[in-house]
């Protein structure tokens, strides 16, 4: 700085005997220099930065430019609630029949159980209290029924069927279905003279193996008005509804 100023008191001291000698005109006389311009000038010191000016306007929208290229799939975003049902639609048109399919292997065949019998009377005679002997026989193809013996023998376990349907002639009847010498059913039927009558009887049992069940004449001989002929019969029978699973 202090050279700075040092120059610039000798640069004072120097122009007037230039100012002098330049008014002589002549040969190698100094041209002046045009007004406003300085001579053996210096740089002055920077000065201190301007403030910075207001934005300027938005400029105009540009050109649109080219569409891109297609950026790469994006991650799968989750599972939405599900949707309410839809209407049903129309019922489409019913399909060819299908190609039948091959024939399965035959199968195990199951067993039947059967235990069945049906029979009448054929002897106008009957003895009270004791089994009464049906001899004409309609079925008794397994021959659980004994025709000797008036007895039914169960050989299957389970529910069987018994029914009788007996003519009355010219005396009272009061007939007992027995199983295991216990009677289980009676059937009682008072009989009208110079007429025919009919009494029956029917029941669910269930039976063990070995169990045997017949029809019987009870009280005294007053009460055995069972008939039979050539147009008239008395039946008893029985047969296997279920038989018991194991």
């Amino acid at each position: 700085l202090r050279m700075l100023l040092l120059r610039a008191v000798l640069l004072l001291l120097v122009l007037p005997t230039r100012g002098q000698d330049s008014e002589t005109e002549g040969p190698g006389a100094v041209v002046p220099l045009p007004k406003g311009a300085c001579t053996g000038w210096m740089a002055g010191i920077p000065g201190h930065p301007g403030h910075n000016g207001t934005p300027g306007r938005d400029g105009r929208d540009g050109t649109p430019g080219e569409k891109g290229e297609k950026g790469d799939p994006g991650l799968v975003g989750p599972k939405g609630d599900t949707g309410e049902t839809g209407v049903t639609g129309i019922e489409g048109p019913r399909g060819f029949p299908g190609v039948p399919g091959r024939k399965g292997e035959p199968g195990e065949s199951a067993y039947v159980y059967r235990s069945a019998f049906s029979v009448g009377l054929e002897s106008r005679v009957t003895v009270p209290n004791v089994p009464i002997r049906f001899t004409k026989i309609f079925y008794n193809q397994q021959n659980h029924y004994d025709v000797t013996t008036g007895k039914f023998y169960c050989n299957i376990p389970g529910l069987y069927y018994f029914a009788y349907h007996i003519t009355v002639y010219l005396k009272d009847v009061k007939v007992s279905l027995y199983k295991r010498d216990k009677a289980m059913l009676f059937t009682y039927d008072q009989y009208q003279e110079k007429n025919l009558d009919q009494a029956s009887g029917s029941v669910l049992l269930h039976l063990e193996t070995g169990d045997e069940v017949w029809l019987q004449v009870y009280g005294d001989g007053d009460f055995n008005g069972l008939y039979a002929d050539n147009v008239n019969d008395s039946i008893f029978t029985g047969f296997l509804l279920y038989h018991d699973t194991i």
